[in-house]
């Protein structure tokens, strides 16, 4: 079955300043790649793609005909698997795959952006006429050779691809999950097991002629319990990801899930709300991450501050924090879920210091922000997927452990609370304004946890409260869940972490007991 050729006349503008793009509707999934070019220089990443050197140097040519800072096409090619098992029964099963490429053209601060999904000679012509269309300069040589540059480090190598592992294999471990579940405690009532698993490779070629090639995995498991006790019922989850293959899935890991899993969803028999008010707030280590990742980590990428939108845009060199708090994100982590080898732009992912000791010394950027700050890129360019262009997004962010310890932390707490797992929240990344909802968590009194509280909502401010955090212990930890963080219509899989940390005062929308 032909692939349909549905480049645009017109290219369509998208948001200022100068983000042009030209799109269709999507191209039939295929079951199978494109037709195999001669051998080039591009072998062997050819088989997958169908593409051959001439037809990467014509693009490119046609992508700086009019002048460019920055230009790139990304070629990807993926495929997913999601199976949702409930009562004993598959009740939905999807396979998807995917393949087209991307073509950017950079001026400046503008992009002008264009995809295929037809990988032919012609198509990725008309989608590099497009994206060029922002430029009027003088054009730029195209490369006079595509050199392949191999990764420096390969962070989540797999024995078996996704790709030749069928749901004979996939089912068991699905139904091991859910029988670990069932045998945990007679008050369960339902087990939901959801499973996805994925792979995405991609090329990257530059206006250089630079090739780079990362073959990404994916894969995480959700855990859904729903108990019942004298007429309650009370429903909560634990789930694990990872750049993983089938072997992630021992029974260590199935075990500690479930048990995650199944301590949430009981404790809230016995959990209550806590009063409301203003008071310390401990946020326990691993998933707490999720409050630095949004209030925090979005306020430091370079886009943001390069638009002036971030409250950190002028705070670069100064003490935005107490000394013993320093905060990473980093690309480098083995098989974490936001690992990468290299960015969507073709860089080495690396390891970048936001705060080091309490000041501020970086913001994550891409090639344009770089460009604008005149430093160089963190590897941090990342996109959603071939249909969009790539902007400064975290990878893993966590904080580093500080020189406290969890016990003396919750000991020098009079009262307060102490945050678990979270559920949803929102943020104003402008300001850094946020609430984030607690699903479990502990009443603190005279230092010591003295009775669960479920349903708090705690509100406050990203800046603010990182100037409030007053004790950072030795513990810290990453989060193993499926964390996917979402911006500007864009969805990328990342990583989170924290110690224990003390917040010496939040708001906590819990129970106005006198009323």
């Amino acid at each position: 079955m032909g692939r349909r050729h549905f480049i645009e006349a017109g290219a369509v503008a998208l948001s200022a300043p100068g983000v042009l793009s030209a799109c269709g509707s999507a191209a039939q999934h295929l079951a199978a790649g494109p037709t195999t070019p001669q051998a080039s220089p591009l072998d062997p990443f050819a088989s997958i793609f169908g593409v051959d050197e001439a037809m990467v140097r014509g693009a490119l040519a046609e992508l700086t005909s009019r002048g460019a800072d920055q230009a790139e096409l990304y070629f990807q090619s993926s495929r997913s698997t999601s199976i949702d098992y409930e009562d004993g029964i598959i009740s939905r099963a999807h396979a998807s795959v995917d393949l087209g490429v991307g073509l950017r053209c950079v001026v400046g601060e503008q992009t002008g952006y264009a995809y295929t999904e037809e990988l032919t000679r012609e198509s990725m012509v008309a989608a590099a006429r497009t994206a060029a269309a922002i430029a009027h300069g003088a054009a730029v040589a195209p490369p006079q050779r595509i050199v392949h540059d191999p990764l420096a480090a390969s962070r989540y190598a797999i024995d078996v691809p996704w790709r030749d592992v069928g749901v004979d294999r996939k089912l068991p471990i699905i139904q091991r999950a859910a029988a670990l579940a069932r045998a945990a405690d007679p008050a369960i009532v339902k087990v939901e097991i959801s499973w996805a698993d994925a792979e995405s490779r991609v090329l990257i070629a530059d206006m250089h002629g630079r090739l780079v090639f990362d073959e990404r995995p994916m894969t995480r498991m959700y855990v859904t319990l729903t108990a019942e006790r004298g007429g309650e019922r009370q429903t909560n989850r634990a789930n694990i990801a990872a750049r993983q293959g089938p072997d992630f899935y021992s029974e260590e890991n199935l075990q500690r899930v479930v048990q995650q899993a199944v301590d949430r969803t009981m404790i809230l028999f016995e959990a209550t709300r806590p009063p409301a008010g203003e008071m310390p707030v401990v946020l326990a280590a691993g998933a707490s991450g999720i409050l630095l990742h949004e209030a925090i980590g979005h306020g430091m990428e370079a886009d943001f501050n390069r638009k002036q939108i971030s409250i950190y845009a002028d705070m670069l060199g100064r003490q935005v924090a107490e000394p013993f708090v320093t905060i990473v994100d980093d690309g480098t982590l083995e098989h974490e879920r936001g690992a990468l080898n290299v960015d969507d732009e073709g860089r080495p992912a690396g390891r970048t210091v936001l705060v080091d000791r309490g000041r501020l010394v970086s913001y994550l950027h891409d090639g344009i922000s770089s460009r604008h700050y005149d430093v160089e890129a963190t590897g941090s360019g990342r996109r959603q997927s071939f249909r969009h262009a790539p902007m400064p997004r975290m990878r893993c962010t966590y904080m580093e452990g500080g020189p406290h310890t969890r016990d003396e932390i919750i000991a020098a707490v009079p009262r307060g609370i102490l945050a678990e797992t979270f559920t949803n929240g929102q943020v104003q990344i402008g300001a850094g304004d946020y609430t984030f909802y607690i699903k479990n968590g502990w009443l603190i009194e005279d230092g010591r946890l003295t009775a669960p509280i479920k349903d708090v909502n705690i509100i406050g401010t990203g800046p603010e409260t990182l100037r409030r955090i007053s004790m950072v212990a030795d513990d810290a930890q990453l989060d193993t869940g499926g964390w996917t963080c979402g911006k500007r219509g864009q969805s990328v899989p990342v990583s989170i972490g924290i110690p224990t940390v003390l917040v010496r005062q939040l708001t906590v929308g819990g129970e106005n007991r006198a009323s």
